[in-house]
């Protein structure tokens, strides 16, 4: 099992009471070294080119981004309520190495076919096309789907997003293109707020917005019938997943009440996807999920589930 991953994914620095902090990748990472199910590769994250981000983000919504990083403190690139999507001086390698991780990820994945998880932060399901939130500043899975698309000229990519808060992001990048199709389990209501069923793109989103509580036996069902099936029927040639673990019922920042195991269940019925009309090809990235003791239990289960 393959893992990009770099040391200055931890430098990014947020403010002590920040959710979106580097324990989180420590968690991770830790977890990973320690398991003795998985014999893990661990790969050097490269820097993203400005050629390659393009291909979602403007140019000019970038350089605007890298403007405002400060030489000392913290500032803050949206309005309140939301102002704590945070750019500290180093941000700029944080944000190309996440980003730079799918990029490597896709080419790993087209010359050796195995599969991949892109231990990074910042997260990216929130970036939309010009506008950073949501502690995302680079849609990473959005740019690594289109830079699949341009130089392995796939036809169809699918986008499995099981993190607890809906990616409008993404949603937002896709809406409108029927090459890719994006299926989403998501508390609601939730931040960011989007996320409906009736959001439907042009036939190519699939939301299943989730009740507050809810168990992982009823989630599973959900997911089955709102996530699976659209996806099964899609027949992508690629699965790429969004992976927030944020709907374990440990986690502070939400209410669906998943336990580590039942991440493997979900990994491992997308891989068997994957294995149908996918040549088994799966890329995962590393998204929300703000307890640790759930981050390391549930990204274990999931990578164990993902190597199968």
């Amino acid at each position: 099992m393959i893992v990009f991953t770099h040391d200055d994914c931890f430098k990014k620095f947020n403010g002590s009471n920040h959710p979106e902090r580097k324990e989180r990748l420590d968690s991770v990472i830790n977890s990973l070294k320690s398991t003795s199910e998985l014999e893990v590769n661990f790969k050097e994250a490269p820097l993203a080119k400005m050629n390659e981000i393009i291909l979602v983000h403007p140019k000019e919504h970038i350089e605007k981004i890298f403007s405002n990083i400060p030489t000392e403190g913290l500032i803050g690139i949206e309005k309140e309520p939301y102002a704590d999507t945070l750019l500290c001086p180093d941000s700029r390698n944080a944000i190309l190495r996440s980003c730079g991780a799918g990029i490597a990820a896709v080419d790993e994945l087209m010359l050796h076919n195995e599969r991949i998880f892109c231990a990074t932060r910042p997260p990216g399901h929130h970036a939309e096309t010009i506008r950073a939130n949501g502690f995302c500043f680079i849609n990473n899975i959005a740019v690594a789907a289109r830079y699949l698309q341009k130089k392995y000229k796939i036809k169809k990519v699918a986008i499995i997003d099981f993190d607890v808060h809906h990616g409008n992001g993404t949603q937002e990048i896709f809406y409108n293109d029927k090459s890719v199709a994006y299926a989403s389990s998501h508390e609601f209501p939730l931040f960011p707020g989007t996320g409906a069923e009736s959001e439907t793109g042009v036939g190519n989103i699939f939301n299943a917005p989730i009740k507050s509580g809810t168990k992982g036996t009823e989630f599973l069902k959900i997911f089955e019938n709102k996530i699976l099936k659209p996806i099964d029927k899609f027949k992508p040639e690629v699965i790429l997943i969004s992976a927030g673990f944020d709907a374990h019922t440990r986690d502070p920042l939400a209410n669906i009440e998943l336990e580590s195991k039942d991440y493997f269940v979900i990994t491992k019925k997308i891989v068997e996807l994957a294995n149908i009309h996918s040549k088994g090809r799966v890329i995962s990235f590393f998204e929300g999920g703000y307890d640790l003791q759930a981050l390391s239990e549930s990204t274990k289960e999931h990578l164990i589930a993902l190597k199968k």
